[in-house]
């Protein structure tokens, strides 16, 4: 019987029974499933290829993600998280361990919350005054506040929050999404990344990139500033016919030299782009048409405001997105440098109140908007970042707080949630989860199954395993935030 690791020119024998199964059917498969999703057609796929794991698929309540990226780690204990007792204790060095940019500590000085605390809603959930816009919305939203990762460190901890893995090159969340449901608009990208003004975040397009799946499944860019997209416009002097005619003799050039590269997902997915641009050119400048609205949409969304403007802007575009049939849209707050993102080393005051102040009332209006259409129901909207912050400061001087994996905040609204609940809890000085302690393996599960998607039989076979978002492992979704 043959070795089953033995190798047919540089694979593995289960890799060549793989692509021997899959590949030349797979690629007479390719609209249909680039249009239903890898499991659209469950059935015909398996036929394709008999290595594929049963179909993933489970009812689900939500239809798109919304994914508001605090890009730097928002301080949990001065937004979401009350922290009562650290009041007293500014100021004061006091025994307590901690992990982050400066490494291993066991002492540090306390850096008291710097706003004030209410209660809203009827859940009385406690929101700090940097949210009072925000603090409206507590009924529809479940916060976890012992969220867990398993790096301090800006780069993999991004890295983790996207794609599940400290390591590059793994699919991102929304490529995982329209992998597995695959998009219901053709004319428009399945996945949209909206990134900050002053620039994208550390390890840039690896955040979204489709890792080991077809490079069609990655994010694609809109920008902030100016048309959202590029070129969209035919060509001058050339009409929508004569391009479509181009294009038809490009494609038969292209499919020609794809015959002898069947498995180049990089090619394929040009070839493809070509295709998807073509279709944008009808559809996406209505789309993405936000001046069109009315002026009290705008208002909600804090657009007649040069604060918020910018924030307020791309959260508008992302509803006009979801409406259409985008799948997974992440919208990220804070850019490259220090100053322009979360990541309050320094001055915590000045950081957070430029940052809440850019983003409460369009988070807001955007919660707002999609329940007062009735979209909020099938829209999963979740807020957070890469990591938290800890209760003390970083320096010698000053009000800045040091990366914290040990326990952070993030909240979840929308799509299946339960609204008006709290999960979960740290320590009394925020320095670590106690209780019901989540990692974010179990964030991505409860996205992927509200979505109607089994985290634990949703796979993409590579290197020699059938590789999951969960991990291989797997991951339970969290429960208690579940309606």
């Amino acid at each position: 019987m043959m070795n089953p690791s033995h190798n047919f020119c540089g694979r593995t024998r289960r890799d060549f029974l793989h692509t021997a199964a899959g590949g030349f059917a797979s690629v007479a498969l390719t609209g249909l499933l680039s249009q239903d999703g890898f499991f659209g057609n469950a059935q015909a796929a398996s036929l394709a290829n008999p290595l594929m794991p049963k179909d993933p698929r489970l009812p689900g309540k939500a239809k798109s993600v919304i994914f508001l990226f605090m890009y730097g780690g928002p301080s949990h204990m001065d937004t979401f998280d009350y922290k009562p007792k650290l009041y007293p204790l500014d100021g004061k060095t006091i025994d307590v361990k901690t992990f982050g940019r400066g490494g291993k500590k066991n002492q540090g000085r306390v850096v008291g919350p710097k706003w004030h605390f209410k209660q809203y809603g009827q859940s009385g959930k406690w929101v700090s005054s940097l949210f009072p816009n925000l603090a409206s919305c507590v009924d529809d939203i479940a916060f976890i506040h012992s969220m867990t990762a398993d790096s301090p460190i800006h780069g993999s901890a991004m890295l983790m929050m996207n794609s599940g893995s400290l390591i590059s090159g793994k699919p991102s969340l929304g490529s995982w999404v329209n992998y597995g449901l695959g998009s219901p608009n053709e004319n428009l990208p399945g996945y949209v990344v909206m990134l900050d003004r002053t620039g994208g975040p550390i390890s840039g397009a690896k955040n979204w990139t489709s890792g080991y799946m077809p490079a069609s499944y990655a994010g694609t860019v809109f920008r902030s500033q100016g048309d959202p997209i590029l070129n969209l416009k035919h060509a001058n002097g050339m009409s929508s016919g004569e391009q479509r005619t181009l294009l038809d003799c490009l494609n038969q050039m292209n499919q020609g030299h794809l015959k002898s590269r069947y498995d180049n997902t990089d090619l394929a997915a040009r070839i493809s782009s070509y295709e998807l641009a073509y279709k944008m050119q009808a559809k996406a400048p209505e789309a993405i048409a936000i001046d069109d609205e009315p002026d009290h949409v705008k208002r909600l969304y804090g657009m007649e405001s040069k604060q918020t403007e910018e924030f307020g802007r791309k959260c508008l575009l992302a509803r006009r997105l979801v409406e259409r049939g985008v799948r997974f849209i992440q919208v990220y707050s804070g850019g490259a440098h220090n100053d322009a993102n979360w990541d309050a080393h320094g001055d915590l005051e000045h950081n957070h109140n430029l940052h809440a102040g850019e983003t409460d009332l369009p988070i807001a209006g955007l919660l707002k908007d999609l329940k007062q259409r009735g979209l909020l129901d099938e829209t999963l909207v979740v807020w957070g970042g890469e990591f938290g912050r800890q209760p003390t400061a970083e320096y010698a001087q000053g009000t800045g707080r040091d990366h914290n994996a040990y326990g952070f905040t993030m909240w979840m609204a929308g799509g299946g949630i339960k609204g008006g609940v709290s999960v979960g809890e740290t320590d009394e000085l925020g320095s670590k989860a106690v209780s019901d302690r989540f990692h974010v393996k179990n964030l991505h599960a409860t996205v992927l199954t509200q979505l109607g998607l089994d985290p634990d039989n949703l796979s993409f076979f590579y290197g020699g395993l059938d590789q999951k978002l969960v991990g291989v492992e797997g991951a339970e979704p969290i429960h208690k935030v579940i309606a």
